[in-house]
């Protein structure tokens, strides 16, 4: 197994560990899962950019890359969900959800005829998008931890401001979400059906 894959394996081991940290109750848990989930999303970056500057693209890698990404960013949104993170969070995960088991059965069917669909510009600006809304909200979790710890309490509105900005962020990754599955399954149309 190249180097490249062993990146993309540490990153599908790593994500019960950062889910873990995320949803466990103890004493800065979201500032260990951030640092958790900043270092597997990082394996993300370098997986690729080995693989292509070595000549190490595979198949395999192709085909475990985006999964691995699916996971980690599954397991996040279903960690917010367990917080009941915002009002509206139910819907987007499922559409999260929605979008990511629907393009993967489309890639599994495709592989089981020999061919393998690799992600698109959009899918990984979607997954950037994904992870940088989860940093974001376990940063400012994290962030709101440390200041009860020192007793310290955030004004109204910049909770307000806090929340709204999250809100935005999350609904804006929902709907590139959605994109990115439309542009995916339009540009793949001839792979699914073949008489078009």
């Amino acid at each position: 197994m190249n180097l490249p894959n062993k990146l993309t394996l540490i990153r599908i081991i790593a994500t019960p560990v950062f889910m873990y940290t995320m949803v466990a109750d103890f004493k800065y848990h979201f500032v260990v899962a951030l640092f958790v989930f900043i270092a597997a999303s990082l394996t993300d970056m370098l997986d690729g950019k080995i693989a292509r500057s070595r000549g190490l693209v595979t198949d395999f890698g192709k085909f475990l890359d985006p999964l691995a990404d699916k996971m980690l960013t599954t397991a996040a949104f279903l960690g917010l969900l367990l917080m009941k993170y915002t009002a509206g969070i139910v819907w987007i995960v499922f559409v999260i959800l929605f979008r990511e088991f629907a393009i993967t059965s489309m890639r599994l069917v495709c592989s089981g005829s020999g061919k393998v669909i690799a992600a698109n510009m959009w899918g990984k600006v979607k997954t950037v998008v994904q992870m940088v809304t989860v940093i974001a909200i376990l940063a400012v979790e994290g962030l709101k931890s440390i200041l009860l710890e020192t007793q310290y309490i955030l004004s109204d509105n910049l909770t307000q401001a806090i929340k709204y900005g999250t809100d935005i962020l999350l609904w804006a990754t929902a709907a590139l979400t959605v994109l990115s599955g439309v542009i995916y399954l339009w540009q793949n149309r001839n792979i699914i059906d073949p008489t078009k």
